[in-house]
């Protein structure tokens, strides 16, 4: 057969990457309009872009040009906004591309990417893709990283070459303290340090380690504007790089890997720092209230979080019968079934107005079943 002789065999064993199902496409399933559905299962930013980000889109004079390659108004605001130097930075389609971007650039086939499970699928999937082994070195239980272990994980594979290392770690929003990332950083391999969430991490007093790159010729920190600043539709993320690592990935990066309309309204999110930080401390609070109110319920025991989202393990009941009842009642929430977080369910941060939908669906599931025993 033709896909025997030209298709990658390795290919065929990889996992796919389970996205969240379309917001039409539930709503149609579930015969609501999606005005009703309180969408709690992809740690999105329900308030949205900042109105000035949607001014700017509005205001767009140049859509049917392609954008700067360099991305240079860009980089020069994210440069404004964090400190670091525009020339350390490489914006990307999302964090994800500049995940698999970094793998491309360093991985043969068959060297070893060192993983923490549970954490975010797309570090073993890019891992795949890229023709490279993933190593697994579970988190702890109370989901803290197991430095010895990736220690000797490393030690034991010659052809490691890269860590993941998320922070707050998503699914749990768990934080990597300094010693613990400065014990990884001594190890002999690249440390990729996903800060997607570390804003809600610094609302709380918790400190990005952007600025570290300078001082770790070893370290990738990667950040996104989709939760931060909810533009997680437009994909839009950026990332700081050592100086031998990033002229190579400007070399294999797509030339036009960041499009107008997303560096439109990420220049125009990051200059309204004020709604952002707002915004924040909002989705903070009711991260808060979440774990309180739904720890009231028995059934359902909340993991400390620094990030916009709360992981459950459900008690008593299948975690995944209980995501499903929710989606009746139009409320969308995220389950897991793997080890470390298996009979789990992790609930987004929202608006107020979400919470109470989800606490009055959970009120009526729970009377539903007492109304049948």
């Amino acid at each position: 057969m033709i896909a025997q002789r030209l298709l990658r065999p390795d290919l065929a064993a990889i996992e796919v990457y389970q996205p969240i199902v379309p917001f039409e496409v539930l709503a149609e399933r579930l015969g609501r309009p999606i005005g009703d559905i309180v969408k709690l299962d992809a740690n999105e930013n329900p308030y949205g872009p900042p109105p000035g980000a949607l001014a700017a889109l509005a205001a767009g004079r140049h859509y049917h040009i392609y954008p700067d390659p360099d991305a240079n108004g860009l980089r020069q605001a994210i440069s404004r906004y964090t400190g670091a130097p525009a020339s350390c930075l490489l914006a990307g389609m999302g964090a994800d591309e500049l995940i698999d971007l970094v793998l491309r650039a360093v991985l043969m086939p068959g060297d070893v990417v060192i993983n923490c499970p549970p954490s975010f699928g797309m570090y073993p999937f890019s891992t795949a893709v890229n023709g490279g082994r993933t190593v697994a070195v579970p988190r702890r239980a109370d989901f803290g990283l197991d430095a010895a272990g990736i220690a000797a994980a490393v030690a034991a594979e010659p052809r490691a070459k890269v860590l993941f290392v998320c922070s707050p770690n998503n699914p749990d929003g768990s934080v990597v303290d300094d010693a613990t990332l400065r014990r990884l950083l001594a190890l002999p391999l690249l440390v990729v340090l996903d800060e997607a969430y570390i804003d809600f991490a610094e609302a709380e007093g918790f400190s990005s380690r952007l600025s570290w790159v300078a001082e770790h010729d070893n370290l990738v920190v990667l950040r996104t504007f989709s939760k931060l600043a909810g533009l997680a539709g437009l994909r839009v993320g950026y990332g700081a790089f050592p100086d031998w690592l990033l002229p190579h990935l400007w070399k294999i990066k797509q030339p036009y890997n960041v499009n107008v309309a997303a560096a439109v309204a990420a220049v125009a999110a990051l200059e309204d720092g004020d709604w952002l930080r707002d915004k924040v401390g909002r989705l903070v609070a009711e991260r808060e209230r979440l774990a309180r109110e739904l720890a009231a319920f028995g059934f359902l025991q909340p993991y400390p979080s620094r990030s916009n989202f709360v992981l459950l393990r459900v008690v008593g009941r299948p975690a995944l019968a209980l995501k499903r009842a929710l989606e009746e009642e139009g409320v969308l929430v995220r389950h897991f079934d793997k080890p470390g977080v298996d009979n789990c369910i992790r609930v987004s941060a929202g608006r107020p107005q979400d919470t109470d939908r989800l606490l009055a669906a959970l009120r009526a599931i729970i009377a539903r079943e007492a109304s049948h025993e």
